[in-house]
């Protein structure tokens, strides 16, 4: 069995991870804020995986066993909060929107030095207000426990592009449509066509980290065309596809 690393005080600190790194799992007895500056960061528990593009940053409560992937060049900006205050009042990992003005609190707090002064403190006071104020965001790729269900998911994550409806796919796993729907909301809290459409931004997103065109992004994810894809992307987003492709973020900043 894989020994669980444990660190008593989740880090406030900067962290760069090259494509297809990791971190493996561990827990801390603090809060953690994951933010990914640049890149595309995913936090895996048993219970599923949360991904956060640099819009986004991932609320980890304390104790929570989590492990970390880098897709695309990531800079990890990593905010411990102490467990006896949780300003948000939530007991598993959340993704929350980050807005500009978060942004550049998060960028400041990972930057200055811990030295306990009043000014660190009022920064911090700021940043946990935009933080309870900040829209959750739905996500969370929720990892199933039925034997059938983990089948089907399987499938659909070795290809997202799959277009087979539940009853073509429970043929190929022995069950019912009508059982895989049940089991949908009962296990993972969503129906069948929610979670592949998650399961698809989420690989979307690791795809456009590695330069992947927004047309090809489009094909491998299941989208008949670019056009519909974008529309799909941007409803949950905000913004279009083109903002998480490296290269052109790099040709429009310099």
């Amino acid at each position: 069995m894989t020994e669980i690393r444990h660190e008593p005080v989740a880090p406030t600190r900067i962290q760069w991870l090259a494509p297809g790194a990791a971190i493996d799992a561990h827990r801390h007895d603090d809060h953690q804020i994951v933010y990914a500056g640049r890149g595309v960061l995913a936090v895996t528990t048993s219970a599923g995986s949360w991904i956060a593009p640099g819009t986004r940053a991932i609320w980890v409560p304390a104790g929570t066993v989590h492990a970390h992937q880098a897709h695309g060049d990531l800079e990890l900006r990593l905010l411990g909060l102490p467990a006896s205050d949780n300003p948000l009042g939530l007991d598993q990992p959340t993704v929350l929107e980050v807005g500009p003005l978060l942004r550049e609190l998060i960028l400041a707090y990972t930057h200055t030095p811990d030295d306990g002064s009043p000014e660190r403190a009022r920064l911090r006071a700021v940043l946990l207000d935009q933080l309870k104020a900040s829209p959750q965001q739905p996500l969370h790729l929720p990892t199933p426990t039925a034997p059938l269900l983990r089948a089907v998911c399987e499938i659909l994550r070795e290809n997202p592009a799959d277009d087979r409806t539940l009853a073509a796919l429970g043929r190929e796993v022995g069950a019912s449509d009508r059982t895989l729907s049940r089991l949908f909301k009962s296990d993972l809290g969503m129906s069948f066509p929610q979670w592949r459409t998650q399961l698809r931004l989420y690989r979307a997103l690791v795809l456009l980290a590695e330069d992947t065109s927004v047309t090809t992004v489009a094909h491998q994810c299941g989208w008949s065309s670019a056009s519909g894809f974008i529309d799909v992307f941007r409803r949950a987003f905000g913004h279009t596809p083109g903002t998480h492709q490296p290269r052109r973020r790099s040709s429009s900043t310099g």
